[in-house]
């Protein structure tokens, strides 16, 4: 017999604890001040990345309301509104959702009496408002952030007109705008890059409120409702490998916990969940090329993430980089954060993704290796494979880059994701590649695993501005340190990329160098 309803942990739309393995989204909320919003009639911001929790938060918060005697509140998703630019377009969308949302929670449904589209929307707000009478009216938008230009712009202002008149009967008391970024962006770009002034909506915000990550301890708190009904364990060693990957954010946690429990293990298994089973459900997540990670790699063809995106991966120097616009963006888009106060790729998945989404023509432009790349015991043989990466960097390099160039993408990490490229070409999903990358250190590290041994792989460029027995002395230094976290007794390598001015350039003879230092492996290319 099916069971017809089996909790399972969700990564697709709104979380419903009747379904789903969830913790209270309000618990993560970072600046905001519910009671006070509907007590004292605020209107206040939410913004968080893609599937962080907005919506399942709001649609919770919106039961509670309901549960009382005080408020009325609808949540209502302006999302139809996504590509219609044009007010006397959008507004209408707007109404006609207010009315669909209505309908669905069972809650009274307002007339459209205004048919002018720049006071059509406070004229239904102010008459769903006495719909609501004697309850107080709270209106949750959601999906704010597809608005744009005139539509947006109209939107707001038919909030703020009502705004002073708000109140039981009059006008929504509380309204809630939810997107992934604070409004006054948005304003910003609908007025072509000006900034909002105080005549503008927002000054009628209260708040400006953030939904964090998880926190370790809401991991364990997570499965652990699993656990209490299938019985079904974890390891510590599983739940620490999750956060460590993920570092928190709600989709990638659910996804690797649903894979692991739904695909990598039978869903009726109740076989504990090891970290074997996490790294299994990691690569098939990324292999699959899921949703939220495709969404994200999209949005690497997006000028201000690859201007971020590349100096991470360079680990070049930027002390303006966490005050850019760009570097805001990629933080609202979750894509960045700042760890220790260091800019960097938000987690290791994410940092997975991008590495391998950006490589993928390399990657797949590169032949099936015809050389012997591994031991007459099957073990990785990493000296023949870089040894055979200098050949083809001196064969390739010059007209890829140049490829690169003309289309303009990541030409300033070229070497270190060509690199990336052809070790996940030659691996082929036989071995594991960790990247780690972040502004300011000038390296990349990547810690390649294949048959449970381990290879330490540093990365640094030569410049015009420091010598080269400088930048070699630093990599050695910073090579021996990276083992050490990782394997002290792993085989390292320090990959040195001549990008020098071609007057400073060593010949190519003279360039492809391979001489052993401190235990470590030096590769010149």
């Amino acid at each position: 017999m099916v069971q017809l309803v089996r909790r399972f942990f969700n990564n697709t739309g709104p979380c419903d604890p009747a379904r789903h393995y969830m913790l209270p989204p309000a618990e993560r909320l970072i600046g905001a001040q519910l009671h006070r919003y509907i007590r004292d009639q605020l209107y206040w911001v939410l913004h968080a990345p893609r599937q962080t929790g907005k919506t399942t938060f709001l649609q919770s918060w919106m039961r509670e309301i309901n549960a009382g005697s005080e408020a009325l509140s609808c949540y209502v998703t302006v999302e139809t509104c996504q590509g219609v630019p044009e007010a006397e377009r959008a507004i209408p969308v707007i109404c006609d959702a207010i009315r669909y949302w209505a309908k669905i929670y069972k809650l009274p449904v307002p007339a459209i009496e205004d048919e002018v589209p720049q006071s059509q929307l406070s004229s239904m707000l102010a008459n769903w408002a006495k719909l609501a009478a004697p309850k107080q009216l709270i209106v949750l938008f959601d999906e704010v952030d597809v608005l744009t230009g005139d539509a947006l712009v109209s939107f707001l202002r038919q909030l703020r007109g009502g705004f002073a008149g708000r109140g039981v009967g009059q006008f929504p008391g509380s309204v809630a705008l939810v997107g992934m970024r604070d409004l006054k962006d948005y304003i910003t770009a609908a007025k072509g890059g000006v900034a909002p002034n105080p005549g503008s909506p927002f000054n009628i915000k209260s708040d400006s409120a953030v939904l964090g990550n998880f926190q370790k301890d809401d991991i364990a708190r997570l499965f652990a409702q699993r656990t209490a009904d299938t019985g079904q364990q974890i390891t510590a060693e599983a739940l620490d490998y999750v956060y460590d990957q993920s570092k928190g954010q709600p989709w990638l946690v659910n996804s690797l916990f649903q894979r692991a429990t739904m695909r990598v293990l039978d869903e009726d298994s109740r076989e504990t969940v090891t970290l074997e089973h996490i790294l299994q459900a990691r690569e098939q997540m990324i292999q699959a090329r899921e949703t939220h990670l495709d969404a994200l790699a999209i949005r690497l063809n997006d000028d201000r993430v690859r201007q971020i995106i590349e100096t991470l991966m360079t680990g070049e120097p930027d002390q303006f980089i966490t005050q850019s616009d760009a570097f805001n963006y990629c933080l609202d888009l979750g894509l960045v954060s700042k760890e220790g106060g260091t800019p960097q790729v938000a987690n290791p998945i994410y940092r997975e993704v991008l590495a391998r989404n950006i490589t993928e023509g390399a990657q797949d432009a590169i032949p099936e290796p015809e050389w012997q790349w591994k031991n007459a015991d099957g073990s990785l043989n990493m000296d023949a494979l870089l040894k055979e990466f200098q050949q083809f960097w001196r064969e390739n390099s010059e007209v890829w880059e140049e490829q690169r160039r003309q289309r303009f993408t990541y030409t300033e990490a070229f070497p270190h994701l060509l690199l990336q490229a052809f070790l996940q070409r030659v691996l082929n999903g036989g071995g594991r590649i960790a990247r780690e990358y972040a502004a300011g250190r000038g390296r990349m590290d990547l810690a390649l695993e294949y048959q449970k041994k381990k290879y330490i792989i540093e990365v640094k460029l030569l410049r015009d501005n420091k010598s080269p027995e400088a930048v070699k002395e630093q990599g050695l230094a910073q090579t021996e340190k990276y083992r050490d976290t990782i394997d002290s007794t792993a085989p390292a390598y320090l990959v040195l990329f001549d990008r020098r001015s071609e007057s400073k350039k060593a010949p190519w003879d003279m360039r492809l160098t391979w001489t052993k230092e401190n235990n470590i492996i030096v590769v010149g290319c």
